[in-house]
């Protein structure tokens, strides 16, 4: 089975974003940065996104993204496209591999 690796929700600022969730559920700041955020929940990961720059989106973790089109790499070391699915919702295919633990990409805490 395909897993959800996160769900991405618009936010015209993302530090009081982060702020929000972290005050009300018990969840780690994975990466943050001025135009987006992940956090990581027990179940599924919550990307904070500015508007106009990325897509509200729902992004699974695949071992074969390439399949789905050429991969970008992204700041965190993240590789992925983004599809569009019948009803016209973005749909992020993260490489697998790329999305492996790794020492120098610890858990923030903000």
């Amino acid at each position: 089975m395909d897993a959800i690796h996160h769900i991405a929700l618009p936010t015209r600022d993302v530090s009081v974003a982060v702020a929000w969730y972290r005050e009300r559920f018990d969840c780690l700041v994975e990466y943050q940065d001025e135009s987006w955020a992940l956090l990581r929940f027990a179940n599924v990961s919550l990307a904070l996104v500015l508007p106009g720059q990325h897509p509200p989106h729902i992004g699974f973790a695949h071992a074969d993204a390439a399949r789905f089109g050429p991969l970008r790499t992204h700041r965190d070391g993240s590789r992925s496209t983004y599809i569009a699915d019948p009803g016209g919702n973005a749909v992020e295919i993260l490489d697998q591999s790329s999305l492996e633990p790794d020492s120098s990409m610890e858990p923030q805490s903000a």
